[in-house]
């Protein structure tokens, strides 16, 4: 095999996933997957380019058995599985530059991947299904490019069991019956990550929750609940319209055409995100702060993370460290403490824990570490701080524009801050939040 044809991804964080080889632009997902066995057979089919001369097209795929691969509708006739990765090989290289299309047809039973950041990937509820992609999952269930700098559109049809909803991401264009079994299909046509793919399945009833009476550019909010739990979710999310007026206010139009909130049966360690929609357990179903806050935090993750999406795992805290300003932003809103306090009191608490961790690049055996979230908040509250309020949500709201479904770095941040606030030293000011291990002081 040549250099050209393997894994090229740069990523040290998941160096055994994506390809810089090949882009994909769509992905078509056809699942047929069934309760009972846990028993899925699917054609995936995809539309991509290749970024450079090549001889094979490697794909993330795992626990899965591939059948049938087709090139341009021709049978290729040499392709294997190996680790993680499925290997195509054609008769002829593929130029530059060349568009193709990919038919695969696999079957098993799914399951989630176990490594550094527990299991993640496709997950069999009590009763049902759960998706949970970031950072590694999405190979558990389809073949993919999987590195979030890899965004492409998407079509998800799921066919299940009669008496059960399936939810994914984008719009539900068709639903259709057949002897005891339905398919539900989405598009989502925003360019999406890997990672934040979703199949949710379960014996879910949609409601819709009613914009606010103030609302300037209401946005569908529907929420996907088992019956029993429908009062404790219409009461837990009561404030979900505002909280999303509150986010468009500061960081500008809400960058999709919905958004869902899928709630399990299930209890949850935490709230998941994926694009367009959140997952939470009938566990988070509270007014308390920590429900409410958890609710702001994943909303958020729409705008940074899903719209804006990391070019590389390093810059985790673009998602994570802007998802936990978020939170504040809505305690300040909410009236229940202002950003400054909430800053103080996640500095006191970061003060009392190890200082050796450096947020802007922690490794990825602490990229979802908690001060990976609460340090790079902190960061943008000096930068709030410094530039004053009238300087600091038009920062924030051009960042989200400019950069709208499109992949960001901290370097974009960087540039833009210096761009739009004469004077700054943007970079000087963030080092040591993001780069160094001593906690600077508060601001």
């Amino acid at each position: 095999m040549s250099t050209s044809s393997t894994n090229t991804t740069q990523d040290s964080y998941t160096p055994e996933h994506g390809s810089t080889v090949y882009s994909v632009d769509h992905y078509d997902l056809d699942l047929d997957y069934k309760l009972a066995s846990n028993k899925l057979s699917a054609k995936a089919t995809l539309y991509a380019t290749a970024g450079t001369k090549t001889q094979s097209i490697v794909l993330d795929l795992v626990g899965l058995k591939v059948l049938k691969v087709q090139l341009d509708g021709r049978p290729i006739q040499k392709f294997s599985q190996r680790r993680a990765h499925l290997v195509i090989v054609p008769k002829d290289p593929i130029a530059k530059g060349q568009e193709f299309r990919l038919d695969i047809r696999y079957e098993g039973n799914p399951r989630p991947r176990t490594g550094l950041w527990g299991e993640v990937g496709w997950e069999e509820l009590t009763d049902g299904v759960l998706v949970a992609g970031q950072p590694d999952g999405a190979a558990s269930w389809f073949p993919c490019n999987d590195h979030p700098s890899q965004k492409a559109s998407y079509r998800i049809a799921v066919t299940t069991d009669d008496n059960y909803r399936a939810v994914c991401n984008g719009k539900l264009v068709r639903r259709t019956s057949k002897s005891s079994r339905e398919t539900w299909v989405y598009e989502q046509r925003e360019p999406m990550a890997t990672y934040l793919a979703t199949v949710q399945i379960g014996r879910y009833n949609p409601v819709e929750l009613p914009a606010t009476q103030d609302s300037s550019s209401p946005v569908r909010q529907v929420v996907a609940v088992p019956a029993e739990l429908r009062g404790e979710a219409l009461t837990a999310l009561a404030e979900q319209p505002r909280m999303m007026d509150v986010f468009q206010y500061c960081f500008g139009p809400y960058p999709f055409s919905e958004y869902g909130v899928v709630v399990t049966q299930d209890e949850l360690e935490i709230p998941l995100e994926a694009q367009g929609m959140s997952i939470i357990g009938r566990n988070h179903l509270s007014t308390s702060w920590e429900a409410q806050r958890l609710i702001a935090h994943e909303l958020s993750h729409q705008w940074f993370g899903n719209s804006l999406t990391l070019n590389r795992w390093k810059d985790i805290w673009l998602h994570e460290g802007f998802a936990c300003y978020a939170e504040w932003v809505w305690s300040e809103a909410a009236g229940v403490m202002t950003a400054t306090q909430r800053a103080t009191e996640a500095w006191k608490k970061l003060s009392g824990l190890p200082q050796d961790i450096r947020v802007g690049d922690p490794g990825p055996e602490l990229m979802f570490d908690d001060r990976v979230y609460k340090r790079g908040a902190l960061a943008l509250h000096a930068l709030r701080v410094r530039i004053g309020e009238e300087q600091f949500f038009p920062l924030l709201q051009e960042w989200v524009a400019r950069f709208r479904h499109g992949n960001v770095s901290t370097e974009d941040f960087v540039k833009l801050a210096v761009e739009l606030v004469p004077g700054l030293k943007a970079a000087e000011l963030l080092e040591p939040w993001l780069y160094a291990e001593k906690l600077p002081k508060l601001p």
